[in-house]
Protein backbone atom coordinates (compact mmCIF):
# COMPACT_ATOMS: atom_id res chain seq x y z
CA UNK A 1 0.00 0.00 0.00
CA UNK A 2 2.50 2.61 -1.22
CA UNK A 3 0.10 4.61 -3.21
CA UNK A 4 -2.41 7.13 -2.17
CA UNK A 5 -6.50 7.19 -2.69
CA UNK A 6 -8.35 7.50 -5.75
CA UNK A 7 -10.96 9.42 -3.55
CA UNK A 8 -10.03 11.91 -0.80
CA UNK A 9 -8.80 11.00 2.15
CA UNK A 10 -8.15 12.10 5.62
CA UNK A 11 -6.20 10.19 8.26
CA UNK A 12 -7.22 11.17 12.11
CA UNK A 13 -4.92 10.01 14.41
CA UNK A 14 -4.05 11.26 17.77
CA UNK A 15 -2.87 10.14 21.15
CA UNK A 16 -5.05 7.59 23.46
CA UNK A 17 -7.93 9.27 24.80
CA UNK A 18 -7.73 12.41 22.95
CA UNK A 19 -11.75 10.95 21.41
CA UNK A 20 -11.08 9.94 17.82
CA UNK A 21 -13.63 7.25 18.30
CA UNK A 22 -15.83 10.17 18.95
CA UNK A 23 -14.72 12.45 16.09
CA UNK A 24 -14.85 9.40 13.82
CA UNK A 25 -19.05 8.59 14.17
CA UNK A 26 -19.44 12.46 13.60
CA UNK A 27 -17.94 12.38 10.33
CA UNK A 28 -19.56 9.08 9.56
CA UNK A 29 -22.87 10.36 10.54
CA UNK A 30 -22.24 13.19 8.12
CA UNK A 31 -22.03 10.76 5.42
CA UNK A 32 -17.76 9.83 5.15
CA UNK A 33 -16.67 6.43 5.09
CA UNK A 34 -14.88 5.73 8.49
CA UNK A 35 -11.81 2.77 8.15
CA UNK A 36 -10.62 2.25 11.39
CA UNK A 37 -7.57 0.13 12.01
CA UNK A 38 -7.78 -0.70 15.40
CA UNK A 39 -11.56 -1.85 14.63
CA UNK A 40 -8.95 -3.90 11.55
CA UNK A 41 -6.61 -5.02 13.72
CA UNK A 42 -9.37 -6.64 16.46
CA UNK A 43 -11.16 -8.29 13.68
CA UNK A 44 -7.47 -10.29 12.63
CA UNK A 45 -6.75 -10.72 16.51
CA UNK A 46 -10.19 -12.26 17.47
CA UNK A 47 -10.71 -15.99 17.51
CA UNK A 48 -10.40 -16.94 14.08
CA UNK A 49 -9.05 -14.48 12.52
CA UNK A 50 -6.42 -14.30 9.49
CA UNK A 51 -3.25 -13.27 11.81
CA UNK A 52 -4.03 -15.61 14.79
CA UNK A 53 -2.04 -18.82 13.00
CA UNK A 54 1.32 -17.01 12.95
CA UNK A 55 1.03 -15.33 16.13
CA UNK A 56 0.18 -18.40 18.01
CA UNK A 57 3.17 -19.78 16.05
CA UNK A 58 5.74 -17.31 17.15
CA UNK A 59 4.26 -16.54 20.08
CA UNK A 60 2.90 -19.96 22.01
CA UNK A 61 -0.41 -20.98 23.70
CA UNK A 62 0.23 -18.04 26.20
CA UNK A 63 -0.68 -15.32 24.72
CA UNK A 64 -4.12 -16.85 23.49
CA UNK A 65 -6.95 -16.67 25.37
CA UNK A 66 -9.28 -19.87 25.85
CA UNK A 67 -11.34 -19.03 22.90
CA UNK A 68 -8.19 -18.62 20.31
CA UNK A 69 -8.03 -15.18 20.76
CA UNK A 70 -4.81 -12.97 21.13
CA UNK A 71 -4.58 -12.26 25.07
CA UNK A 72 -4.34 -8.62 24.68
CA UNK A 73 -3.34 -7.83 28.18
CA UNK A 74 -0.40 -10.48 28.40
CA UNK A 75 0.49 -9.02 24.49
CA UNK A 76 0.25 -5.85 25.70
CA UNK A 77 2.42 -6.16 28.67
CA UNK A 78 5.37 -8.30 26.71
CA UNK A 79 5.70 -5.50 23.84
CA UNK A 80 5.64 -2.45 26.58
CA UNK A 81 9.39 -3.92 27.76
CA UNK A 82 10.45 -6.48 24.71
CA UNK A 83 11.30 -3.96 21.75
CA UNK A 84 12.05 -7.41 19.47
CA UNK A 85 8.54 -8.66 20.28
CA UNK A 86 7.07 -5.61 19.16
CA UNK A 87 8.66 -5.70 15.97
CA UNK A 88 7.49 -9.37 15.00
CA UNK A 89 3.76 -8.76 16.19
CA UNK A 90 3.89 -5.81 13.63
CA UNK A 91 5.40 -7.70 11.13
CA UNK A 92 2.35 -10.21 11.31
CA UNK A 93 -0.45 -7.96 11.42
CA UNK A 94 0.98 -4.64 9.49
CA UNK A 95 0.94 -6.30 5.72
CA UNK A 96 -2.76 -7.85 7.05
CA UNK A 97 -4.03 -4.40 8.34
CA UNK A 98 -2.67 -3.10 4.98
CA UNK A 99 -3.96 -5.53 2.51
CA UNK A 100 -7.61 -5.01 4.48
CA UNK A 101 -7.42 -1.26 4.73
CA UNK A 102 -7.51 -1.06 1.01
CA UNK A 103 -9.76 -3.45 0.15
CA UNK A 104 -12.53 -1.61 2.93
CA UNK A 105 -10.65 1.79 0.92
CA UNK A 106 -12.08 0.30 -2.60
CA UNK A 107 -15.04 -1.21 -1.27
CA UNK A 108 -15.85 2.60 0.48
CA UNK A 109 -19.16 4.93 -1.16
CA UNK A 110 -18.96 7.58 1.19
CA UNK A 111 -18.68 10.84 0.46
CA UNK A 112 -14.95 10.81 1.09
CA UNK A 113 -12.71 8.36 3.27
CA UNK A 114 -11.37 8.94 6.99
CA UNK A 115 -8.83 6.50 7.90
CA UNK A 116 -8.69 6.30 12.21
CA UNK A 117 -5.04 5.23 12.63
CA UNK A 118 -3.69 6.00 16.14
CA UNK A 119 0.07 5.66 15.38
CA UNK A 120 -0.10 7.03 12.44
CA UNK A 121 2.31 9.87 12.59
CA UNK A 122 4.05 7.07 14.35
CA UNK A 123 4.19 4.88 11.23
CA UNK A 124 5.77 7.46 9.15
CA UNK A 125 3.64 5.42 6.22
CA UNK A 126 0.51 7.56 6.16
CA UNK A 127 1.58 11.09 4.67
CA UNK A 128 2.06 10.81 1.09
CA UNK A 129 -1.38 8.10 1.09
CA UNK A 130 -3.94 10.67 2.65
CA UNK A 131 -4.62 14.27 1.21
CA UNK A 132 -4.78 15.52 4.50
CA UNK A 133 -4.08 14.22 8.45
CA UNK A 134 -6.31 15.78 10.95
CA UNK A 135 -5.00 15.36 15.02
CA UNK A 136 -7.78 15.53 17.63
CA UNK A 137 -6.26 16.81 20.21
CA UNK A 138 -6.36 17.22 24.31
CA UNK A 139 -4.15 18.38 27.27
CA UNK A 140 -2.25 15.13 28.51
CA UNK A 141 -4.10 15.39 32.22
CA UNK A 142 -7.64 14.78 30.59
CA UNK A 143 -6.10 12.15 28.06
CA UNK A 144 -5.28 10.36 31.73
CA UNK A 145 -8.49 10.59 32.85
CA UNK A 146 -10.39 9.63 29.98
CA UNK A 147 -8.59 6.38 29.97
CA UNK A 148 -8.36 5.68 33.39
CA UNK A 149 -12.29 6.05 33.77
CA UNK A 150 -12.56 4.04 30.28
CA UNK A 151 -9.97 1.30 30.80
CA UNK A 152 -9.72 0.65 34.48
CA UNK A 153 -5.92 1.73 34.74
CA UNK A 154 -4.11 3.61 36.62
CA UNK A 155 -2.73 7.05 35.77
CA UNK A 156 1.15 5.35 35.71
CA UNK A 157 -0.37 2.75 33.22
CA UNK A 158 -1.85 5.23 31.04
CA UNK A 159 1.37 6.94 31.14
CA UNK A 160 3.58 4.43 30.27
CA UNK A 161 1.25 3.61 27.35
CA UNK A 162 1.42 7.43 26.56
CA UNK A 163 5.29 7.26 26.35
CA UNK A 164 5.39 4.47 23.61
CA UNK A 165 3.19 7.33 21.35
CA UNK A 166 5.10 10.23 19.33
CA UNK A 167 4.97 13.25 21.92
CA UNK A 168 1.81 15.77 21.42
CA UNK A 169 4.36 18.45 19.75
CA UNK A 170 5.19 15.76 16.99
CA UNK A 171 2.13 14.78 16.27
CA UNK A 172 0.71 18.21 16.50
CA UNK A 173 3.25 19.35 13.68
CA UNK A 174 2.73 16.63 11.47
CA UNK A 175 -0.96 17.91 10.93
CA UNK A 176 -2.88 19.63 8.56
CA UNK A 177 -5.99 20.17 10.95
CA UNK A 178 -6.29 20.33 14.36
CA UNK A 179 -9.28 19.28 16.21
CA UNK A 180 -9.37 20.22 20.15
CA UNK A 181 -11.35 18.15 22.04
CA UNK A 182 -11.89 19.34 25.53
CA UNK A 183 -15.29 20.77 25.83
CA UNK A 184 -18.60 19.58 25.04
CA UNK A 185 -20.07 17.19 22.32
CA UNK A 186 -21.97 19.73 21.28
CA UNK A 187 -18.99 22.11 20.58
CA UNK A 188 -16.94 18.76 19.28
CA UNK A 189 -20.06 18.96 17.00
CA UNK A 190 -19.75 22.39 15.60
CA UNK A 191 -16.41 21.68 14.85
CA UNK A 192 -16.46 18.63 13.37
CA UNK A 193 -18.98 20.39 10.83
CA UNK A 194 -16.78 22.73 9.90
CA UNK A 195 -14.31 20.54 8.39
CA UNK A 196 -16.81 18.43 7.21
CA UNK A 197 -17.92 21.06 5.11
CA UNK A 198 -14.26 21.82 3.97
CA UNK A 199 -13.71 18.07 3.30
CA UNK A 200 -16.61 18.47 1.03
CA UNK A 201 -14.92 21.10 -0.87
CA UNK A 202 -11.72 19.49 -0.90
CA UNK A 203 -13.56 16.36 -1.90
CA UNK A 204 -14.89 18.13 -5.35
CA UNK A 205 -12.05 20.03 -5.79
CA UNK A 206 -10.20 16.49 -6.28
CA UNK A 207 -12.69 14.90 -8.22
CA UNK A 208 -12.71 17.87 -10.72
CA UNK A 209 -9.20 17.60 -11.09
CA UNK A 210 -9.41 13.95 -11.95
Amino acid sequence: MTDSYKKFSVGLTGGIGSGKSAVATLFSDRGASIIDTDAISHELTAAGGDAMPEIARNFGDAFLTSEGALNRAAMRELVFKDHAARSQLESILHPLISQKTRALANQANGLYLIFVVPLLVESGRWKDRVDRILVIDCNEELQIERVMRRNHLSAEQVRAIMATQVSRSLRLAAADDVLVNDRSLEALAQEVERLHQHYLRLAQEKLSST
